[in-house]
């Protein structure tokens, strides 16, 4: 096979994608993601091998997190860009070993590329494949994929200054951990569950980040209608470009509007300063394949979520920052005091006619745990008097598959005496469907960003101690969640580290789970495909 890549939830036939990825990733783009998760690896075995403390090592720690977000589902569709990063991580090996004098001979740690066709013949042999056996190919890259959603919080933090050394630490040993052969499946068990563990570090990390920049996030309603301005469009979810956009956009007479998952920066205290903040377009990110064509303006990617374009006026219109990338689209790097110059994007935006209205009203956010717990009186006293019978978490991904339609059939048909907890583009499934509120209490709570899942744990951990619940699976709640890339698996991979059990996760199940570790997953932590929405309220509700 020319490929081989299944990270993702529609990969093809729900068991690899083997000619081209469903997201739309071309071979060599595959191949080159694998080589350069090889390279993480060679520099974790120098790391490891010399005992380099993390703290002297901040430039490698960065390309580190930055390299794993590159891989991660519709982050990077450039190969130059990917192969250039590759030529980078290897001199970043080379130097670790020469300054600290560390002498391993594993493969990993001595290969070389010289050019690109070098790497691509190199991916042959270190892909997903390389490894036999079925249960610890499986294992390694489900513990993999977690590493890559960690990193994605773990920059998002970074980029507003805050970082915690235990998560690189634990990067590098996990990376050379992963190719230890003499690691069983019992081992890396384990290992799934440090990774959850390390997981909720950088959900912590990135949490203390945006509130402590940009203030709490308090409950907001977002327009999600056009005014008749030139105007941006921001997608992915970087909180630190859209500060910096918001900034040089100033009395220009351009509009900014959020894209998907960066509609949450709305219920930010920090943000409401801006009059030219104006709103949210659109729907999850699978949907700007035409809603692109409708904005008219320029757009600007700051992390993963990018469908390539089936139009070459719209990828014209395409920037594309920090972990992304699509050949032929403007990259726009930081400066060495982590400044980026979006003048070229406004200039474009000023050319260019407004948007064109594709919906009005407003829809409600800022659900974070902070707003939440101001509301927790009435939240308690409902529970106790029976208002509200139970709590769903349907946090997560969305997606192009027509079974994602469940989501929304769910949330029609529960009771109006439940009220769902959300984050994540997972949301747009249900949060215009206007369900009403219980006491006042709106029955779609949306936390945020799909990172934000960290605030239902917190919320979970509060209720517990309110109502002195032994085991925090005996409160009314139900995880119900849409998964469909990797900062989702470390949010699985993060719950099942807390003692959460019975998730329901879909569509499908992880294709990257064998049969024997999806069952062993099943039987220890009760995890569970989404089923038919009769079937599945009839258990929940019992």
């Amino acid at each position: 096979m020319s490929m081989f890549c299944y990270q993702c939830q529609e990969t093809a036939f729900g068991t690899g994608c083997t000619k081209r990825g469903v997201c739309g990733k071309t071979e060599d783009v595959a191949k080159l993601q694998d080589v350069l998760i090889y390279s993480l690896k060679g520099i974790a075995e120098v790391v490891v091998a010399d005992n380099i403390p993390v703290k002297d090592i901040p430039d490698v720690n960065h390309e580190l997190v930055k390299s794993l977000f590159m891989t991660i589902t519709n982050a990077n569709f450039d190969g130059d860009s990917i192969f250039a990063q590759i030529e980078k991580l290897l001199a970043l090996r080379d130097a670790l070993k020469s300054k600290y004098g560390a002498n391993v001979d594993k493969d990993s740690a001595t290969f070389t590329v010289l050019t690109l066709a070098e790497a691509l013949e190199k991916a042959e042999s270190v892909g997903v494949l390389a490894t036999e056996n079925e249960d610890i190919r499986s294992l390694r890259q489900f513990i993999t994929y977690g590493l890559k959603g960690m990193a994605a919080y773990t920059e998002h933090a970074l980029n507003i200054g805050k970082e915690n050394l235990e998560i690189y630490d634990f990067m590098y040993h996990t990376l050379a951990q992963i190719e230890d052969d003499s690691l069983g499946k019992d081992e890396l068990i384990q290992l799934v569950l440090k990774t959850g563990e390390t997981g909720v570090k950088s959900m912590a990390l990135i949490d203390e980040a945006n509130t402590s920049k940009y203030g709490h996030p308090e409950m907001t309603e977002v327009n999600i209608g056009v005014r008749s301005n030139p105007a941006i469009l921001i997608s992915g979810h970087d909180l630190v470009d859209l500060e910096q956009l918001l900034e040089q956009t100033q009395g220009t007479g351009v509009d900014v509007y959020t894209h998907s998952e960066m509609l949450p920066a709305h219920s930010y205290p920090f943000f409401k300063k801006y009059d030219n903040f104006v709103g949210n377009y659109g729907n999850a990110w699978h949907r700007q394949v035409t809603e692109f064509e409708t904005f008219k303006g320029p757009i600007l990617f700051t992390t993963n979520c990018i469908v390539p374009p089936r139009k070459e006026e719209i990828r014209e219109r395409i920037f594309t920052t920090g972990a992304t990338g699509y050949p032929g689209c403007p990259h726009i790097e930081a400066d060495a005091e982590g400044k980026k110059d979006f003048s070229q994007i406004i200039e474009m935006a000023k050319k260019l006619p407004a948007p064109e209205e594709i919906e009005t009203g407003t829809i409600l956010g800022g659900f974070a745990h902070n707003q939440v717990f101001a509301l927790s009186d009435q939240v308690v006293d409902a529970v106790k008097s029976g208002a509200i019978r139970k709590f769903f978490v349907m946090s997560g991904c969305d997606g192009r598959m027509k079974d994602r339609e469940y989501y929304t059939e769910f949330a029609k048909a529960l009771p109006k005496d439940t009220v769902i907890l959300t984050s994540g583009c997972a949301k747009y499934r249900y949060n215009k469907l206007g369900l009403g509120d219980i006491n006042g209490i709106p029955r779609v709570l949306d936390a945020g960003q799909c990172n934000d899942s960290y605030s239902w744990a917190v919320v979970a951990l509060k209720l517990k101690e309110i109502f002195a619940a032994e085991d925090i699976n005996d409160l009314p709640i139900q995880f119900n969640i849409a998964w469909y890339e990797q900062k989702a698996v470390i949010v699985l991979m993060a719950l099942l580290s807390m003692g959460f059990k019975n998730i329901h996760i879909g569509p499908t199940l992880p294709g990257f789970l064998s049969d024997n570790v999806r069952q062993v997953v099943i039987d220890t932590f009760g995890l569970a495909k989404s089923d038919t929405v009769e079937n599945d309220l009839a258990a929940f509700l019992g």
